[in-house]
This record gives C-alpha cells, structure tokens and sequence, in this order.
C-alpha cells in the first residue's frame, strides 16, 4: 500500500521534466518556467501571470536599481496607460518603429470611443508634452523621472514567457538636460547598472556597446546596450537599452528653456529601461535539466532545509535542529526555509527544491544529528558536504558567494566558447551555421547591414548586427569589412537573436 501511495503522489505533481535542454531547448524551456513555479499561463495568447517565485526575483533587481538611481537623484513617478492618438502619432519615426505593437482601446462597453485610445508601448510621448510643461528656464533642469509599470506591445510572432510577451513590467527612466555632454554621461553611467544587474545578481556575462542605426530605439540619436548570449540556441538577446535621444524629442514636444544668458535653448534627452526579459535571460542560461538553477543573490529562498527522518528516528529531534538551522541562518541575513511537509518523501522534495532552482539544500538525518552536523547539497554541481553545526553559518555563507561566482564563471566561459573572430563572408556563413556569436571587422554602413539581414534570411530568422563594443579590438589598417569589402570602420558583434 506504501509503494501504491507513493507512485500516486509521484504522478500527480509530475516532477521531472519531460524535455532535454540540449535536445528542444523551446520545449524544455517552457516546462521549466511552469514546473519551477515561475510563470502560469493565462488565457489570453502572450499574457502570463508572474508568481511570487518570480516576481521576487523582479523586487530584488528593483531594490538595487531604484536605490543606485535615487543616488543620481533620479525620481519615480507614474504617468498614465492610455496615451491620445494625436500625441502618439506626433513622432513620426518613433511612432512607426512600434506601429504593428501599439494595441488600441475602441470601446466602452457597447459604444465606440469617438477616438481610439492607445495602451503605452513606452512613454516618451506620453510624458514629453509634460516636460514641455514643467521646463522652462534653466534652473528646472536636469529633470530625471523614472517609473516602474507595465507595457503593452501587441507582437503576434512566438510569444515567449519573459522574453517575448504583450504585457511586461520593467522600468523606464526619462531624463532632460540642458548640454550633450551631461546626456552622454546618464547614458553610460545607468548601461554600467543594468551590465551589474546582469553579472553581479543575475551571474551573466554581457557585452557593452552601441546599437546601429538601423538597430537604435525609432526616433533617438544613439542607443546603446548589454548583449547577452543563449549558447544552447546560438542567439544573442539584449539585454537592456540606454538611449541618448538627443534633441529629435524636444523639436517635436518644444522642450526649450532660456539659460543664465537669457537665450533660448532646447533640451537634451535621454531614455532607458530594463525589464522582466532579464528574469528569462537567467533562466535560459543557467537552467538544466533538473530545471532552475538560481543565482544565490536573487533567490527567494537561498538554503532549503529538509528533515531525513528514518524509522525509528528521533523525529522530533530532527525537526527542531531544522528549526533551529533556519533560525541560526536567517539571523546572519540568508534566505532559508525548512520543508516540513509530512506527506511528501524527502526524495520528492529533494527533486522539488531542485525544479525550483534553489542555490543549496541542507539535510539532516539521525546521523547528522548524532555528529551535531548537517549534510549540505548544491544546486548547481550536486557537490555535497557536512558541515559542523557550530560552524554553519561562515560555511554558508562561503558556499553561497561561490555558487554565485562559479555560475557567472560558467556561463562566461559557455558564451566565450561561442563568440568566433570572421573576416570575410564565407567565415561569417559558416559561423552562423555553427549558431556562433560573431565579431566581424565592418564598414558600418546601412546598405550593407540591410543586404547582410537579407543574404542570411531562413529558416533559422535572419542575422543583424548585435551591437558594436564599446571595448574594441585593434584594427589593423587596411581590413576590409567582412560583407562589403570597403573598408572597415569597426568591430562589430553579430549573429541571429530573439
């Protein structure tokens, strides 16, 4: 009767996962953010509903970001979802950059709005007939705004939890300066807090650089980016985007003010933002197919505590040393719970805590309790250790930081392993076809970045240019760019991307 209970249980919570990363990476991916708790789907095609083992991952990265921009003296505020027709179509360029993702309201109950009202696909135009407003002389500048809210982007094509969906959260910061030089210098100093989102809580490597012209945010003057890698897909993905929207905004919102001469002049603007894509980046890089694999700094729970009590074991013992293990580790600042659930197996949660992703897993059994030790598993190479209780809390800690650094030294070396140096188009072909992150010398012209897209057009989806790095190699005199033959200008990361 115990086997027959057990096989139910096991069926029933469809633990394991039916797909191999290596082998359908789009099937193993979506089992993974289901089973690992992440994301439900909803009813409604490219919705998802975010639950709380995500969406703490999305509060962790928005405590670090909202306190580093409070020290740049950036504010939050919250404008308006819907966005007046005639203020939308106001921009021409970057209006038709989002054109196909705008999603319209016609409707009031049975009536028909006498004017359509747009859902914000981002919100320069919803917030810059305001700055206009609110700037007037020199002394209302630099004005720094940032909100943290949803948008709506009504893509038809693959939705994708957290990668690509209609509605997702993020935050989008707009500021407004009297000079370029105070623009450029925002630009660079938030792309250097989304490349420490990235690495330092997320633990992936990106490449900062600068998008081209045909790449850059519709309407802005420069954009730039972090570029983040999927090895087992051969696709790059940006990561986050800070744009220097120079003064295209201004002329069209008339954001002018009169400076300590008395003449007229028109602001510099910049925009910039992050989202939950960030979230789905973590998951497609470190995921295996045991299912999440957390960084320890973003993980709700750092340390799962599960009692192994055998027959005839001193069970209550056991349940209070992992009671007291939870308690002693919370107390030093680490994220731990105890699985006291009775009517699962230790095995069943073993595998449960490894779906979810959880950076490490203590287990005490009666042997453990007669050493006054516990037994410690991790997540993302299954070493295990024991561990004396009296020195739990320093080995812990230890355990996590270098959970932490190996993921980020893994999947840096993964992504390295993938970036290929071309220099002519039958390189370039033959590196695509190997799913390879390519840096190609270029002559960064337009034309030739367009006639790239349509050579490499498949079933696959097109190549484009990633972004140029910021961080650029030598270029020898007289290299020839790799699709042209003109002379190259600049090294430039390829390849396809989501």
């Amino acid at each position: 009767m115990a086997d027959g209970k057990k096989k139910e249980v096991k069926k029933e919570t469809g633990l394991g996962l039916t797909f191999k990363k290596e082998e359908n990476f789009g099937e193993w991916y979506s089992e993974v953010v289901v089973n690992g708790e992440m994301i439900e789907y909803y009813d409604i095609s490219g919705c998802y509903i975010l639950r709380p083992w995500s969406m703490s991952i999305w509060e962790t990265m928005q405590a670090f970001f909202d306190v580093e921009i409070k020290k740049m003296k950036i504010k939050n505020c919250y404008f308006p979802l819907f966005v007046s027709s005639s203020v939308l179509q106001k921009e021409k360029d970057h209006i038709e950059g989002f054109a196909p993702e705008v999603a319209w309201v016609t409707k009031a109950g049975k009536s028909d709005l006498e004017v359509p009202v747009a859902i914000r696909p981002t919100s320069e135009t919803v917030m810059y007939p305001y700055f206009s407003k609110w700037i007037r002389g020199h002394r209302d500048l630099p004005l720094k705004l940032n909100q943290w809210c949803n948008v709506v982007r009504w893509e038809f094509s693959n939705p994708t939890p957290f990668i690509r969906s209609r509605e997702f959260l993020w935050q989008e910061g707009h500021t407004a300066f009297a000079s370029k030089q105070e623009a450029d210098e925002e630009v660079l100093q938030i792309l250097e807090l989304y490349q420490r989102i990235y690495e330092e809580f997320l633990a992936i490597p990106v490449i900062k650089g600068k998008k081209s012209e045909m790449e850059k945010f519709a309407g802005g003057l420069y954009t730039t980016s972090v570029e983040a890698f999927i090895p087992n897909t051969g696709r790059g993905i940006q990561g986050a985007t800070s744009h220097c929207l120079g003064q295209n905004f201004a002329k069209m919102f008339e954001i002018n003010f009169e400076n300590e001469k008395g003449e007229k002049g028109m602001a510099w603007q910049n925009s910039w933002a992050y989202s939950t894509r960030t979230i789905g980046v973590m998951v497609m890089v470190h995921g295996d197919d045991k299912g999440l694999v957390l960084p320890p700094k973003v993980a709700s729970v750092q340390v799962i505590v599960v009692p192994v009590p055998y027959k005839d074991a001193d069970t209550q013992g056991i349940f209070d040393a992992c009671a007291a293990t939870v308690d002693t580790l919370c107390e030093a600042g680490i994220r731990a719970e105890a699985d006291f659930r009775e009517n699962y197996s230790p095995g069943w949660k073993y595998s449960h805590w490894e779906m979810k992703g959880v950076p490490l897993r203590i287990e005490i059994g009666p042997k453990d309790l007669a050493n006054n030790q516990v037994r410690a598993v991790r997540r993302d190479n299954a070493a295990k250790v024991d561990i004396s209780r009296d020195s739990l809390m320093e080995k812990v800690k230890d355990m996590l930081d270098d959970i932490q650094q190996r993921l980020f030294d893994a999947a840096k070396q993964k992504r390295d392993a993938c970036i290929q140096v071309v220099k002519t188009w039958g390189e370039f072909k033959e590196a695509l076809s190997q799913r390879k992150m390519i840096l190609a010398p270029w002559c960064d012209e337009e034309e030739v970045e367009r006639d790239v897209k349509e050579r490499t057009r498949g079933e696959m989806g097109a190549a484009k240019s990633l972004c140029s790095p910021f961080d650029q190699p030598e270029l020898p005199e007289g290299t020839a760019c790799f699709a042209s033959g003109k002379p190259a200008k600049k090294w430039t990361y390829w390849g396809r991307s989501y």
